[in-house]
């Protein structure tokens, strides 16, 4: 049997739905559990003081691509099928800077706000009633920054492609690059 198993119809979208809502479940309590609905903890990387937040993301980051790949260089995986999000890179690096400013001063990205508001913090509903303000302005101003928004496509590149490196080098990378910054993170 070969993965993704709803792109090759193993299951409906009912069930793609349902388990979707499963996993969105469990990711919330993992990150709740974890002490990352707490805005200081997330802030906390900024200053230098907490780098629980990047130890999260890169384990979860590295886990993720390692299974991938090693599942597609077994054959059970047909990474053809998995779809990538397309890459817009001045429009991401931009979206990227202004989530930032957002994170830096909310204390929160928004999983963590849905998190951080189930477990009773008024600061993320406030978090959150912003992300939908700012989503619904995005959406009115849409047509007047379409042009810059679709700017510079680069297709589901990954970033082995990118640098035309196996896979299993980039991976390598990541992991010493992780090492050292949870060394350093454990040192501070």
């Amino acid at each position: 049997m070969t993965a993704p198993l709803y792109a090759y119809g193993m299951f409906n979208e009912n069930t793609s739905l349902l388990f979707a809502i499963f996993l969105g479940f469990i990711f919330g309590l993992f990150l709740e559990r974890g002490g990352l609905g707490n805005p200081h903890k997330l802030t906390g990387v900024f200053y230098l003081r907490d780098f629980t937040v990047p130890k999260v993301m890169f384990t979860a980051i590295l886990v993720a691509a390692t299974g991938l790949y090693l599942l597609s260089d077994m054959k059970l995986l047909d990474m053809s099928r998995i779809w990538i999000v397309p890459a817009f890179f001045w429009p991401q690096i931009a979206g990227g800077a202004l989530f930032g400013v957002g994170f830096f001063v909310s204390g929160y990205c928004p999983g963590t706000a849905i998190a951080g508001f189930a477990s009773g913090r008024i600061d993320a509903l406030v978090c959150m009633l912003g992300i939908i303000t700012g989503s619904l302005l995005f959406a009115v101003s849409f047509p007047a920054v379409d042009g810059f928004y679709m700017s510079t496509p680069m297709g589901g590149t990954t970033l082995p492609q990118l640098l035309q490196l196996n896979h299993w080098y980039v991976i390598g990378f990541l992991v010493l690059f992780a090492a050292g910054m949870f060394y350093i993170g454990a040192h501070k």
